[in-house]
């Protein structure tokens, strides 16, 4: 039986997930895309997560995917065909990710940050598009990428397959921050300590209203979203945060009796 290349953990309310295959940059291999895709369906299933926290071992996060399984395979059989799941469940998923990267990232790992709630990188990581240069299209991870992006910075970035660093990365969107190494898991853990404040069903719908919608009428989502916002205020979750702010207490949602 194959070793394991994606472990999950959980601890305080957060489910990590660490890609462990660093003999090929944690490429993703069919067994690391199943083994991930399973470890965010755990997470999301397990009412005691409230945050996930995609790691890595290695000097690198993801180098994109394994071209060795790629190469000579008919398109049937291409990793590409179920990234799409994958990534839809990083991006769709009730409950926030963030990214934690601690080294490099490439074409289809940048998939991953980008379809990550929050990124945060090291200052020595780089990142490229890779796909142009060994003939392919950056097409899958377009659908998280491009949402994130300057539009200038993404049509030359895409187009050049150039490195980059991660503060420019930061500079157009795929990070929201990148910092020393010695800096990397306090900011990390500043953002996870953030969202595991916030109630478990209003994070989901907030993410689903980030995720943006089309084909309706100005007038016609502000009605949606005011019928969304009174039915939280309402709900047993905005009520006990209305009134743990009345009585200056934590509410009840919040793992392990944190401060409020």
């Amino acid at each position: 039986m194959a070793d394991e290349l994606v472990h999950y953990a959980v601890a305080d309310g957060v489910a990590t997930l660490t890609l462990d295959s660093p003999h090929n940059r944690n490429a993703l291999s069919a067994q690391l895309r199943g083994e991930l895709s399973d470890g965010l369906a755990r997470a999301v299933d397990d009412e005691a997560v409230r945050v996930i926290v995609l790691d890595h071992t290695g000097p690198v996060f993801c180098a994109g995917m394994d071209l060795k399984e790629a190469k000579g395979a008919g398109e049937g059989q291409q990793g590409v065909n179920d990234f799409p799941d994958l990534l839809q469940r990083l991006w769709t998923g009730p409950k926030p990710v963030v990214a934690r990267l601690a080294g490099p990232a490439r074409a289809g790992g940048i998939g991953l940050v980008a379809a990550a709630d929050i990124a945060v990188a090291v200052e020595t990581a780089t990142f490229a598009f890779t796909e142009v240069r060994i003939g392919v299209v950056p097409a899958v991870i377009s659908v998280p990428v491009l949402p994130r992006l300057d539009a200038r910075a993404a049509h030359e970035l895409l187009l050049t397959g150039d490195t980059f660093d991660a503060r420019r990365a930061a500079d157009i969107g795929l990070l929201n921050a990148a910092v020393p190494a010695d800096e990397l898991d306090a900011t990390v853990r500043r953002y996870v300590d953030s969202l595991v404040r916030g109630a478990p069903t209003a994070l989901a719908a907030t993410k689903e209203l980030l995720q943006g919608e089309t084909g309706r009428t100005m007038p016609e989502r502000f009605e949606a979203m005011q019928g969304l916002s009174a039915r939280f205020f309402a709900s047993a979750e905005g009520q006990e945060g209305i009134a743990a702010f009345a009585e200056k207490r934590t509410p009840a949602w919040v793992p392990g009796g944190a401060d409020g």
